[in-house]
């Protein structure tokens, strides 16, 4: 017993005296944010945290008050409060944290709760929740102060010695010149620069060498590199068909942002509202893809809903990580169980981003762009544009102003003076003023004077033969069909108009079931869920509605009838549509007489016909169908009649007159009170009869199909747009779609920061809410990432949670400086970029002055020497293309396909096919590489390049013998090191050792040592050897790769050559950046 005792004795002794140890090395005693709030997280706050839901005895950890409330914590006094005598107790059913959760608590953490508890247990709010200050305390320089440079190497020299340390000798010029070019625009020094900086003894000849560096368009490539990860950019929606979602513009917009230098606080407004900005200008709406860059799905099975929801919830997430550093997907299901974030405060953000017009479904028969979109001109494109809109209002002013004229000629015309009392007179008069049946509409859909009322089309089904169950049975007059399924009836070599073409439809139609929703004749290929483009009526509980669409919910013409039609009873349903794109040019008939309408929708700019220039599978014509639709429900057990399709606008007389020999003529002799209106007789008086107004029309006509057909050639990219009538946004109870709660409004999660009043409660709102000096998070966030950059981890190491599962910062008084100064220099990127890398800090060796510092501080938190790691997958890339002079540095454009293994994108199973690129495609930077979510490159994935599924803040860093594999074997290594071969063999006078000497700077940009030299002096005659003997697998090795061989080089010396300097881009120092 005594022994045990004594055991127990020396453990806590141990464990209390690394307590001290530890809270010496932070600096100062027990911190509640560094040392006992990742404890409570980690280990308590999921049963006792700020989840209502999983909280277990309305205990709450995360809150002093309740803590002590409960007893458990009795401040000073640490025997006495429960959670001590918990988490020592010897019992399963008692112990805390319970074993079954696998987070049992170390004696060094049991000793700082049991510290921190005598020590009066106070609580801190969370650190990264505390406003930034306005001033940040510099602290002064104890020793070592020639040794700093600016105000970081002071906070990082204080923080050193407090643990003891020192920091490291400052790196060779060559190695600062080497990592300062890598860090700034992604690529090598070359050897010029190198040489001309080496012969640069000018006090401020690092200064300059940074202002070039940040003045170079790599500049820009290189930090939205990283960008891409953040915003999950791709070149395909994902899912199973991954279509391409041509999104490469948004990000040239961002390699533009940033040599542009555009402030960090208007970068974030930019992408969040940009389109919400007074006179928003092209750039501002286009960098709202920023939020359009999540996956979407085309699946036929999908259910739209689920997915729209997804999309929202997406752009939430991806929020709050990018400008927030906060996991706000935990909150989606419930309440946050670490952060003080509700489910309740996840919905409130999510209404800020649901209110654009989007579908949950994009096009499985077309690439066109899902709405919200916006034109992308080239040339001259958006000027010719305009002049063609400005043509059209002046020309519809001048009909208006005819039309107003025209009325006088009506007055004397006989139309303003006969009697039509019923059907019949209005039967005689049209008639008589009929021409004959041959005479054929204007291409421009304007009918001549006096044009017999003869459709296009008539369908009677006197002769129809009915597909799938469908029947023929007696109709309205003869024979009519029947719809017994869901087949649909196709109506041969009809219906197809485009967006600018006047035209008209009645049919006859009897429902004998009530539907919700039914189709009775569309042109397209499905329903508004799954690439509706054309034009459809339907019954939406038993109203007519018609739409004409481009792309659902965004481009679109919808109206509905607001009278229903009977069950039993045969109803003619008109529609003329005359051309404008404006849902006032839809006019619903109902029996011959106008109906009241409510418009759905009423946005379209695009054409409604399929087109092969859009990339649409069914470009080559899409029939008119009756009855059923894809992904819509059949009109069952209806049946339809008397079809007629008109190349025009019909007035509304002769929508009136097409009734007639379908009644009894007790119904045709029937009076009609007051008889036809005057303005309806006007109407038909200006389509046939009044020649300058037809005239008019007709001009009109011609500018509006020319605006389409130039329109149409314009591509668009997904953006964001606000909705003119926003769907509402409920909490979704454990995050289902279908599973509605509470409605909530936009606003933002008060324990941040609250709303500012006079900010709208928009996404301009938000963004401004951000970027507003007193967010505590979005600066601090901001500047943890760029520092990230230049020393391979952050000064918060989750660079993507600053939330209670996330790390505390190493340096926590430097965030605060460099929040502070980021803002006080107008968020300027640049600026913070130069501080960096002019610093004592950055310019450290990557060797320690004292090895005892890698075993005290391995990772390299303190900040004692300079950073050391591998580079990312695109600059290893990027590097072997510019030390080889294959790099093509062209800016932006579509995305490229380099070498990758064939095959892949097969197995992928999206029916897509890899088609390399030829040329300057294999060379550029690999920024511009094509993304397939399904099948991202390989090589890129192999060094820890992400999928680009979802925002990633922070890549892993591996090593593993594949990644040896790739530089060893992959084409585009082993061309750029035989080009770089060539390069070197084809020197004039150069000796080999010269050529060695040459290879080795140009890769690693430093001198080889003697002995360096004189081992890759040996593996060159050993490999020139070897390839002497072996010709055949000399030319089979040197003909990897598109770029042509110099077929004067001897092979064996090539081979050779190129063996050298690919061994060489596999030296450490080659792909590692210290």
């Amino acid at each position: 017993m005594h022994f045990r005792i004594l055991v127990a004795s020396l453990v806590f002794a141990v464990a209390l005296s690394n307590v001290r140890s530890l809270a010496a090395a932070g600096g100062g005693g027990i911190n509640f944010n560094r040392d006992i709030r990742p404890i409570l997280s980690d280990k308590c706050f999921a049963c006792h945290g700020p989840d209502q839901e999983s909280r277990q005895g309305d205990l709450r950890l995360d809150l002093r008050a309740s803590a002590l409330e409960s007893k458990a914590i009795v401040p000073v006094r640490a025997e006495e409060s429960l959670l001590i005598q918990r988490i020592h107790a010897a019992e399963d059913d008692v112990v805390m944290p319970p074993r079954k959760t696998n987070k049992p608590l170390t004696e060094a953490q049991k000793a700082l709760l049991r510290t921190w508890i005598e020590e009066g247990a106070e609580y801190h709010p969370h650190w990264s929740l505390v406003p930034v200050p306005q001033v940040v305390p510099v602290p002064p320089a104890m020793e070592m102060a020639d040794w700093t440079r600016s105000p970081i190497d002071l906070f990082v020299l204080n923080r050193l010695q407090q643990a003891g340390l020192k920091p490291a000798a400052e790196t060779t010029r060559e190695k600062w010149l080497r990592r300062v070019t890598f860090d700034l625009t992604g690529l090598p020094p070359t050897l010029a620069e190198l040489d001309d900086f080496l012969a640069d003894t000018a006090p401020n000849a690092d200064q300059r060498v940074v202002d070039r560096l940040l003045e170079s368009t790599s500049f820009g490539e290189r930090m939205a590199n990283e960008w891409l990860d953040v915003a999950r950019y791709a070149d395909t929606f994902g899912y199973q068909s991954d279509r391409d979602t041509h999104l490469w513009p948004w990000r040239d917009w961002v390699i533009r942002a940033f040599n542009g230098n555009l402030p960090y606080n208007q970068f974030i407004l930019w992408q969040t509202a940009g389109d919400l900005l007074p006179e928003a200008t092209r750039d501002q709406q286009l960098a709202t893809a920023f939020n359009r860059l999540h996956r979407q799905t085309n699946e036929g099975g999908s259910v739209e809903e689920e997915f729209r929801q997804s999309y929202i919830a997406d752009r939430v997430v991806t929020n709050g990580t990018a400008f927030l550093g906060l996991t706000l997907e935990c909150a989606r299901c419930h309440d946050h169980k670490y952060d003080p974030i509700t489910q309740a405060d996840f919905y409130k953000l999510s209404a800020f981003f649901a209110a654009i017009d989007e579908h949950g479904l994009y096009s499985h028969f077309t690439e066109t762009a899902p709405t919200p979109a916006m034109p992308l001109y080239e040339g001259e494109q958006q000027a010719k544009h305009r002049e063609l809109l400005g043509k059209i209002q002046v020309q519809a002013g001048r009909l208006s102003q005819i039309r107003e004229e025209a009325r006088q000629r009506f007055t004397e015309h006989r139309l303003s003076q006969v009697a039509i009392e019923n059907l019949a007179s209005l039967a005689e008069m049209l008639d008589h003023e009929a021409l004959p049946a041959e005479t054929k509409p204007t291409d421009d859909g304007v009918a001549p004077a006096g044009f017999k009322l003869v459709p296009k089309l008539r369908m009677t089904f006197e002769e129809a033969k009915p597909n799938g169950e469908n029947q023929l049975v007696p109709g309205l007059s003869g024979k009519g069909i029947e719809f017994r399924g869901d087949d649909a009836f196709a109506c041969a070599g009809s219906g197809q108009y485009g967006r600018a073409s006047q035209f008209s439809i009645s049919c006859w139609v009897k429902p004998t079931e009530h539907h919700s929703r039914v189709a009775i004749l569309h042109q397209c290929v499905a329903a508004e869920d799954a690439a509706f483009r054309g034009y459809s009526l339907i019954l939406e509980n038993g109203h007519p509605q018609f739409s004409l669409i481009h792309f659902w919910p965004g481009e679109a013409i919808q109206v509905q009838a607001q009278q229903s039609i009977p069950l039993h009873e045969w109803t003619q349903i008109g529609i003329v549509y005359d051309g404008s794109s404006q849902a006032q040019g839809v006019q619903l008939y109902l029996n011959g007489q106008r109906a009241e309408v409510t418009v759905v929708k009423d946005q379209l700019t695009r054409d409604i016909k399929y087109r092969s220039e859009w990339g649409d599978s069914n470009s080559g014509g899409v029939e008119m169908s009756l009855g059923a639709r894809f992904r819509d429900v059949g009109f069952r057990h209806g049946q339809i009649d008397e079809l007629t399709v008109f190349d025009r606008a019909l007035s509304p007389l002769e929508m009136a007159r097409l009734r007639v020999e379908f009644l009894k003529p007790a119904e045709v002799e029937a009076a009609i009170p007051g008889g036809f209106s005057a303005s309806d007789r006007f109407e038909h008086y200006l389509l046939r009869h009044d020649e300058p107004y037809r005239h008019g029309l007709s001009e009109l006509q011609k500018l509006r199909q020319e605006e389409n057909e130039l329109i149409t050639q314009v591509r668009q990219i997904m953006v964001m747009k606000e909705s003119a009538a926003p769907r509402p946004v409920h909490i979704l109870k454990r995050g289902a779609y279908d599973a509605p709660g509470a409605v909530v409004t936009s606003d933002t999660p008060t324990s941040i920061f609250p709303f500012p009043e006079g900010l709208p409660r928009n996404r301009l709102g938000l963004a401004k809410w951000m970027t507003d000096d007193r967010n505590p998070l979005t600066s601090r966030v901001a500047v943890n990432r760029f520092w990230s950059l230049f020393f391979g981890r952050g000064l918060v190491a989750s660079v993507e949670d600053f939330g209670g599962q996330g790390e505390s910062p190493s340096h926590p008084e430097l965030l605060d400086w460099l929040a502070r100064d980021f803002i006080n220099q107008g968020w300027n990127v640049k600026q913070f970029c130069r501080q960096i890398v002019l610093s004592a800090t950055y310019r450290q060796s990557s060797q320690p002055r004292d090895l005892q510092l890698l075993i005290d501080d391995p990772d390299n938190r303190l900040l004692g020497r300079g950073a050391r790691y591998r580079l990312s997958a695109e600059q290893l890339r990027d590097n072997a293309l510019a030390v080889s002079g294959l790099l093509v540095p062209r800016i932006g454009g579509p995305s490229v396909k380099p070498y990758q293994p064939a095959g892949l994108w097969e197995e992928a199973g999206t029916g897509k096919s890899y088609a390399q690129a030829k040329g300057e495609g294999l060379y550029r930077r690999s920024l511009y590489t094509f993304w397939r979510r399904t099948s991202p490159p390989p090589n890129m994935l192999t060094f820890d390049a992400t999928g680009r599924e979802v925002c990633t803040a922070r890549r892993e860093r591996t090593a593993t013998p594949l990644q040896a594999l790739v530089l060893l074997n992959d084409p585009q290594f082993l061309e750029a090191a035989r080009v770089l071969a060539q390069k070197l063999l084809l020197q004039p006078q150069a000796t080999t050792e010269q050529r060695i000497e040459s290879a080795f700077r140009i890769v690693t940009s430093r001198r080889p040592s003697p002995s360096e030299l004189s081992i890759l002096q040996r593996l060159y005659r050993e490999q020139k050897l070897h390839f002497d003997s072996q010709l055949d697998a000399a030319k089979e090795f040197l003909s990897i790769g598109e770029t042509a061989r110099d077929e004067t080089l001897e092979l064996a010396d090539h081979a050779a050559m190129t063996v050298l300097v690919e061994t060489l881009m596999n030296f450490d120092e080659a792909v590692t950046k210290r």
